[in-house]
């Protein structure tokens, strides 16, 4: 079979077949539990003559791992695809179906990792059966990696690949989540193509004080102390700093923006305009707001406290936990001097997880074939170098010298927000979507990876 002789209505019900079965699977993090998602992935390549590798960093923490070799070898890296197995947890009163039974109703598919981001495990793993099936003239190898602990921090996951499996993953290059949904402005449909994002800090603030009985308050309570730091945290925005990829993303989708928006997103580089503006657009578009407010600037989100073990008993010791995130080309310690301008010295700062936020270029022959394919498969669509806010897995690979690239693509309705689907209620994806997505994924790593 060619690439042109593949029957795309059983492909497509053949990937949504993977997709509920996979959804279906719930490797909520923590605890994890990976392994059966990797298992039945393993099953699926296993039938079709594909051997891949399981990999655990400790039991049920479940990545796999395989390749399909270049039949015509050309001295080209290979390409990966990474996906996560993992999905952050539910409050199911919350969602409107059970997210664990990948329910088809309204056009979409729902459940937990239907954006976040079990669609790419399953179009990934699609595109490798069809490279496979179509005896595709490979001119590089072609990776695929469904790792564990993307919501955690990637540890057990691609970091555990990256440093002890180096030899299965290293690439030149990776596609991997956040970039090619639909983001419509106005009339105008972009589809930003991630080449950037934010490190993180996590840390933990400590706030010590006087014990004493709860009858008899005194301005020592070490809650007081670090209830005052987190609320000058929550209501503080840290020093703006433009870089080079939110520069052009604000320019470029200010083009296509309506009226007053197409003015205010490049204004919004104005420092001295900015936050202003923010305020304006919070009232207006608060999901807006939030995304490119991230973008402009480091961030901290104060997410646990812990205080106290009786009701009656003020305690000596207070701490929270703050998410902290880093933009690229900023280190730690200048991080960390922001938060303390905001929260004073009077408090301990105690780092416990970081690493640094990543820049990839977008002058690749990657990326243009990136283009290219949307291009053909929405001529009206302009796609747009991103940085997320958050993390993925890039920051891994990127330390073995990949050239990574957000690139998991779905057609959106012009009224879904694809940011409040990751990790909120009621996560899915259009089913017209998925599918529009899985034919430009294969179709981009033929043309790229194959003659």
């Amino acid at each position: 079979m060619s690439t042109t002789d593949i029957d795309w209505t059983a492909t497509n019900a053949e990937a949504i077949g993977h997709f509920k079965a996979l959804l279906r699977i719930p490797t909520v993090n923590p605890p994890g539990n990976e392994r059966p998602a990797a298992e039945y992935i393993a099953g699926v390549l296993r039938a079709e003559g594909i051997e891949p590798t399981l990999l655990e960093s400790e039991p049920t923490r479940t990545s796999i791992v395989a390749r399909l070799k270049a039949t015509h070898p050309s001295g080209a890296g290979p390409l990966l695809l990474n996906g996560h197995l993992d999905v952050v947890p539910v409050e199911r009163d919350h969602w409107t179906h059970d997210p664990f039974a990948a329910v088809e109703a309204d056009g979409c598919i729902w459940g937990r990792g239907a954006i976040d981001m079990k669609n790419m495990v399953t179009m990934s793993l699609v595109t490798l059966l069809l490279l496979k099936r179509t005896n595709a003239r490979l001119t590089r190898d072609v990776i695929v990696a469904f790792v564990a602990d993307e919501e955690a921090g990637s540890h057990h996951g691609a970091l555990f690949l990256v440093e002890q499996h180096p030899e299965l993953v290293r690439a030149e290059y990776v596609l991997n989540e956040v970039g090619g949904h639909t983001l419509t402005m106005g009339k105008t449909r972009y589809y930003p193509i991630q080449v950037a994002e934010k490190g993180i800090c996590w840390f933990q603030l400590t706030a010590k004080g006087e014990p004493g009985h709860g009858s008899m308050p005194h301005p020592g309570n070490a809650v007081v102390k670090l209830s005052r730091a987190l609320e000058r945290l929550g209501m503080a925005r840290l020093p703006q700093h433009n870089n080079a990829v939110v520069s052009e993303f604000l320019k470029t989708i200010a083009k296509g923006a309506p009226f007053p928006r197409n003015l205010i997103m490049p204004l919004l580089l104005a420092p001295a305009l900015a936050n202003h503006l923010l305020d304006l657009m919070g009232k207006a578009d608060p999901e807006t707001q939030k995304g490119v407010n991230a973008m402009l600037r480091n961030t901290t989100s104060p997410t646990m406290v812990t205080a106290g073990s009786k009701v009656n008993v003020i305690p000596s010791r207070a701490t929270a936990m703050v998410d902290g995130r880093v933009l690229p080309g900023h280190s730690v310690e200048s991080f960390l001097a922001e938060v303390r301008q905001v929260i004073g010295d009077e408090l301990s700062i105690d780092v416990v997880d970081q690493h640094d936020g990543t820049t990839f270029t977008s002058d690749t022959p990657l990326y243009r074939a990136i283009t290219a394919t949307l291009g053909r498969h929405d001529p009206a669509g302009i796609p747009v170098p991103y940085m997320i806010p958050g993390f993925t897995d890039s920051f891994a690979y990127g330390r073995l010298g990949a050239i990574c690239y957000g690139f998991s693509p779905v057609q959106l309705r012009a009224d879904m927000n694809f940011t409040r689907m990751y990790h909120g209620h009621d996560e899915r994806i259009p089913l017209e979507g998925f599918l529009w997505g899985q034919r430009v994924l294969f179709e981009l790593v033929r043309d790229f990876c194959a003659q």
